[in-house]
C-alpha cells in the first residue's frame, strides 16, 4: 500500500473518530449506571461469547480490547477472567469514559487513545486474548492493516476473539417490515464507503448546536471472506467460526422476530497465533 493510501486510511478514521467524539455524549450520560453495573458483578458480553470465551482466569494474564468505545465490555473481561485488560480507542471522549469507570472500581485497566493501525509497539507480544466485537469492523479502513496489528499483539499460542454484527445485514432495509433490499446499499460484495447512516449520524443530527455535514463519516462493510483471509494472511490459524440469528441491538424494529431468525445476525470468530 502506498503513502498516499495510507494517509487517506489515516484522515478517515481521524474524521469517524471526530464524529464518535460527539456520539460519546451518550456514552458520558451512562456513566454512572455502567460504574453501578460492574460494581455489582455486571458482564456486558452477550451469552455466546462468555460461552466460547469461558473461564479467563487461568490463562489470559492480558486481554487487548480493539476499538473500545467507553470500556464497558473491556471491563466485563475482567468479569470474565482476565487479569488485566487493555482499552484501545480513537476517540479522546469514549476513552475518557472508560477512565473514568475504572478509576471508580480501581480496575486493573490501561487505556490508549490512538488509531488501531497505530496501536504502540509496548504492547507487542504481550496479548493472551485480543477482543473486538459488536460494530467494529466497519469503521476499519484497511482490513489487512488490521489482521496485522492483532497478529503482533498477541503472544505466542493468544487467542484472537472477534464478536461482530453479520455482514449480510449490510443489505436489508433497516425501515421495511419485512426482509427485503435496502433501496441503495444492497450489493453484499460493494466495495462502496458509506457514511454512518445508521449511527452516529442519527445521534449528531438530533444535536442542536451541530451540522451533520461537518462531520465526514466513513463506513465500510467487509464480507466474512475479507475478514477470515486477511487474519489468515497474518498468520493466524481459525479454531471456531459461527454464526447467530441474535442481534445485538434493535436493527430491524419492524420487522417479525420469527422472520428475522430465519437469517444470521452475529457471527464469531475464534483465531490463534501459533
Amino acid at each position: 500500500m502506498g503513502q498516499e493510501m495510507k494517509d487517506r486510511i489515516a484522515r478517515m478514521h481521524r474524521e469517524t473518530g471526530a464524529a464518535w467524539d460527539i456520539a460519546a455524549r451518550k456514552y458520558e450520560d451512562a456513566v454512572e449506571k455502567d460504574i453501578e453495573f460492574l460494581r455489582r458483578g455486571g458482564n456486558s458480553l452477550l451469552p455466546p461469547e462468555q460461552r466460547i470465551l469461558g473461564e479467563l482466569k487461568s490463562w489470559c494474564r492480558r486481554a487487548i480490547h480493539l476499538q473500545c468505545a467507553g470500556g464497558q465490555d473491556t471491563l466485563s473481561l475482567l468479569a470474565q477472567g482476565a487479569n488485566e485488560v487493555v482499552g484501545i480507542d480513537i476517540s479522546e471522549r469514549m476513552i475518557g469514559c472508560a477512565r473514568q469507570k475504572s478509576e471508580a472500581l480501581r480496575a486493573k485497566a490501561t487505556w490508549y487513545c490512538c488509531d488501531i493501525l497505530d496501536v504502540p509497539h509496548a504492547l507487542d507480544g504481550t496479548g493472551d486474548l485480543v477482543y473486538t466485537g459488536r460494530g467494529a469492523l466497519p469503521w476499519m479502513m484497511d482490513i489487512q492493516g488490521w489482521a496485522r496489528v492483532i497478529a503482533r499483539l498477541l503472544k505466542g499460542g493468544g487467542q484472537l476473539f472477534v464478536f461482530e454484527g453479520h455482514p449480510l445485514d449490510w443489505v436489508w432495509d433497516a425501515n421495511a417490515s419485512d426482509i427485503r433490499f435496502h433501496p441503495e446499499r444492497n450489493n453484499y460484495f460493494s466495495d462502496k464507503i458509506e457514511g454512518g447512516e445508521r449511527w452516529p449520524a442519527p445521534f449528531i443530527a438530533r444535536q442542536r448546536d451541530l451540522n451533520p455535514a461537518d462531520f465526514p463519516i466513513h463506513e465500510h462493510q467487509w464480507t466474512l471472506g475479507q475478514v477470515v483471509n486477511a487474519l489468515l494472511a497474518a498468520g493466524l490459524l481459525l479454531r471456531h467460526f459461527d454464526e447467530y440469528p441474535d442481534l445485538y441491538w434493535e436493527q430491524f424494529p419492524n420487522v417479525p422476530t420469527q422472520i428475522l431468525r430465519r437469517l444470521p445476525h452475529t457471527f464469531s470468530l475464534l483465531m490463534e497465533k501459533t
